[in-house]
C-alpha cells in the first residue's frame, strides 16, 4: 500500500488501520483466510498447544502462551495468565483468549488446589486476555478492571472484533461468546485482600491500553505486568499511547520484584534488564516515525529507510511492526507541536 502523504492517509488508511486493530487484537491474521475446521474437529482439538501450570513462587502459577497469532489450531492461546492461591480461594490474572482455555486453565488450578476461583483481576481488555471471562464468571468469581475500560466494551472496536473472531477462531470463539463487564471497576490504585493475602493493585494506564492494570504480591515480590511488558517477542502498540507506556514502565521498576509475569512470554528475574527490549522498541518507534512525522515525510518511504535489525529477528516482527510503525507515526502526528 502506497501512502503518498500524511494527509493523503485519509478514510482509506483508517479503515486499512482499524481492520488490522481488529484482527491484530483477536490474535489473528488481518483481512486473512482461514483453513481452520469450525466444527471442534479432532483436528482442531489435536494441534491445540499444551498447558502447563509452572509455579512462580509459594503461592503463584502461571501459564505461558505461544509467541504466535491467535488461530484456530492454538485455541488462541497467546497470553499468559496467572494464578495465586491464597487459603479463602484462588486469584486468577487475566482469563485468556477463548472459554476453552479458561476452562483448561481451571483444570490446572484444580490440579494444585480444589479451592474455588474468587476472583479474576483483568489487566487490559485485549480479546487475548479476556474471552475466558465468561468461563469464570459462570463459576462464581468477582472480576475487578480498570474503569477506563468501559469505553472500549461500548465501542464498535469491541463489536468488529468479536465478529471477526467468531470466524477465525471458530470454534473456540463462537456465539455464545460475549463480552463481560467487571462486577468491580477501579479508577486508583486498590489493595485487595484474599485469605489474608495482600494483592496491590496499581493502574498504570494510559499505556498499551487506557485500562492497564498491574498487580503486586508483595509478600513474595511477585508483579503481574500484563501487556507492559513483551519478552521475546515483538511487543504488540496497536494505538497505544507509547510516550506514557515507557513512563509506566518506571512505575513498574518501583516495585521490589524479584519476578515478572509479563503479558506475553516467560517469566523474567531482571526487572531492568527484561523491560529494555518493550523500552527500546518504543523509542526506536517513536524517534524514527516522529522524524518522519515532524517532516511530513510519506509513510512508506519512512519505513523503507529504517534500519530495523536490532528487531527484525523477534518473532511476530513481520506480522505486527509495520502496524506498529503506522500508528507510531499517527501518534508522532498528533504530538506534533
Amino acid at each position: 500500500m502506497n501512502f503518498v502523504t500524511p494527509y493523503a492517509a485519509g478514510k482509506r488508511l483508517q479503515f486499512y488501520a482499524l481492520g488490522m486493530l481488529v484482527a491484530a487484537c483477536a490474535g489473528v491474521p488481518a483481512f486473512s483466510q482461514t483453513t481452520a475446521t469450525t466444527d471442534g474437529s479432532a483436528n482442531s482439538k489435536k494441534a491445540a498447544p499444551e498447558m502447563v501450570a509452572q509455579k512462580v513462587s509459594p503461592s503463584a502459577w502461571y501459564v505461558e502462551g505461544l509467541g504466535a497469532l491467535g488461530s484456530s489450531a492454538n485455541q488462541n492461546f497467546i497470553s499468559n495468565a496467572a494464578f495465586i492461591v491464597t487459603p479463602a480461594g484462588v486469584v486468577v490474572i487475566d482469563a485468556l483468549g477463548s472459554p476453552a482455555l479458561a476452562d483448561r486453565l481451571m483444570a490446572e488450578i484444580r490440579k494444585v488446589t480444589p479451592l474455588p476461583v474468587t476472583h479474576v483481576i483483568v489487566t487490559h481488555y485485549h480479546a487475548d486476555h479476556i474471552y475466558g471471562l465468561q468461563a469464570f464468571k459462570a463459576q462464581g468469581a468477582r472480576i475487578i478492571a480498570h474503569r477506563a475500560a468501559l469505553e472500549y466494551l461500548n465501542s464498535d472496536t469491541a463489536r468488529l472484533r468479536l465478529e471477526a473472531s467468531r470466524h477465525d477462531l471458530a470454534p473456540w470463539v463462537d456465539d455464545k461468546t460475549h463480552l463481560v463487564p467487571a462486577d468491580e471497576w477501579i479508577e486508583g490504585p486498590v489493595e485487595l485482600s484474599v485469605g489474608g493475602v495482600r494483592f496491590m493493585l496499581q493502574p498504570v494506564g494510559p499505556a498499551h491500553t487506557p485500562e492497564d492494570l498491574v498487580v503486586y504480591l508483595p509478600q513474595e515480590k511477585v508483579l503481574f505486568a500484563g501487556d507492559l511488558v513483551f519478552r521475546s517477542r515483538i511487543p504488540y502498540v496497536g494505538q497505544a499511547d507509547s510516550g506514557h507506556w515507557i513512563k509506566s514502565l518506571d512505575t513498574l521498576l518501583s516495585f521490589d520484584s524479584t519476578v515478572i509475569v509479563p503479558g506475553h512470554g516467560p517469566l523474567s528475574s531482571e526487572a531492568r534488564k527484561d523491560m529494555e527490549l518493550t523500552r527500546d522498541y518504543l523509542i526506536y518507534l517513536r524517534t524514527a516515525m516522529g522524524k518522519a512525522a515532524r517532516n511530513m515525510e510519506p509513510f512508506e518511504a519512512a519505513y523503507q529507510a529504517t534500519d530495523w535489525m536490532a528487531f527484525e529477528h523477534l518473532p511476530l516482527f513481520r506480522v505486527a511492526n509495520r502496524m506498529n510503525a503506522y500508528n507510531t507515526y499517527l501518534l508522532m502526528e498528533r504530538e506534533a507541536p
